[in-house]
């Protein structure tokens, strides 16, 4: 949580969000009026937080992560209007990619993709067509939500993707933080589908110059040693 973020939600009135996201910041909502929408109900939770500061309110609403990636911050602006009258800030955070990036090493010193693996939003051939592309012009790549219980396909075909255009011994970091504590190791892309992976868990794949010293990850940008 960036600093900012953290005031924001000291000065607030409301904090509307996700409720596992709620949870995490229950050290900071204590005395606030408190707002939790369970998964799947982005659209109600903005309107909510749009409804409340229409009323004045000073509205905290709170996304994982970084609001603008992948999280509330498009779907608000959509949402509002000038009728509304509610004046927007959006607050940057700490995307799981940066923060999965830094404990890895340095995997992400040059181009690189960030791609979602989950079909809910968006149809799975476009994403296949995303990760082939991504593959094939040797971005360095991030995946989000790459499995879950029931959605556990997707990670191998994006793996056997990758497979046809890089080599096998490529660097991957799995990077994953759950109660706040972090876990995360590096493996290669023929091997690291067999690590535990969940929705929780941020993959980094290594474009062709990736390599590891002293098992960290190190995407060199091309200056001259």
């Amino acid at each position: 949580m960036t600093v900012g973020a953290r005031e924001a939600l000291q000065a607030c009135d409301v904090i509307v969000g996700y409720k596992s996201y709620i949870k995490t910041i229950s050290d900071l909502s204590g005395g606030k009026e408190v707002f939790q929408f369970g998964m799947r109900k982005e659209v109600e939770r903005c309107k909510k937080a749009i409804e409340l500061a229409k009323d004045g309110k000073l509205v905290a609403l709170v996304s994982s992560g970084d609001p603008g990636i992948y999280g509330m911050a498009g779907l608000v602006l959509e949402l509002a209007t000038e009728k509304d009258g509610v004046d927007i800030e959006i607050i940057p955070g700490v995307s799981a990619v940066n923060a999965a990036a830094s404990a890895l090493g340095a995997p992400l010193m040059h181009d690189f993709a960030v791609i979602s693996l989950s079909d809910l939003l968006t149809p799975w051939e476009k994403i296949e067509k995303r990760l082939r592309c991504a593959a094939a012009a040797d971005f360095v790549t991030a995946l989000y939500n790459p499995k879950s219980t029931k959605r556990n396909w997707q990670i191998k075909t994006a793996r056997d993707i990758f497979m046809q255009f890089r080599d096998s011994k490529t660097p991957v970091g799995l990077y994953a933080k759950t109660n706040g504590k972090q876990r995360h190791t590096v493996s290669d892309l023929a091997s690291f589908i067999e690590l535990p992976i969940d929705m929780n868990t941020t993959i980094i794949i290594g474009n062709s110059q990736t390599h590891v010293v002293d098992g960290r990850m190190i995407t060199p940008r091309g200056y001259k040693l």
